[in-house]
């Protein structure tokens, strides 16, 4: 499946952000969806994820309480809101899609930029 990811920009900290991720070549509807994020200088890490249905998410905890992932196979796009962002939320995120229940994801898109600043 081919990912992209759309939505980014700059916000002010306290404001909230929708990125989404688009797919085409296949339906999402088999396949485990997730966030990533890379800040400058760090390792890409984990966001939130969500099952293949989307009655089950889970999310790190830096963002838990903060960040909502959702999906809607219907329109093949998975999303990720996001509310009370903070500066340290400023990074570049991906979205990525893995067909097993764990293990690493399979497939990756291009990320879109998130800025938090005042």
């Amino acid at each position: 499946v081919q990912l992209q990811a759309s939505g980014g920009g700059s916000v002010e900290p306290g404001g909230s952000l929708r990125v989404s991720c688009a797919a085409t070549g296949s339906t999402i509807s088999s396949h485990y969806m997730g966030w990533f994020r890379q800040a400058p200088g760090k390792e890409r890490e984990f966001v939130a994820g969500i099952n293949w249905i989307g009655n089950v998410a889970e999310y790190a905890d830096s963002v838990r309480g903060r960040f909502t992932i959702s999906r809607d196979n219907a329109e093949n796009t998975v999303y990720l809101q996001m509310n009370s962002l903070k500066p340290e939320d400023t990074a570049v995120y991906y979205c990525a899609a893995r067909v097993r229940s764990v293990g690493p994801y399979d497939d990756w898109g291009q990320g879109t930029q998130v800025t938090v600043s005042s």
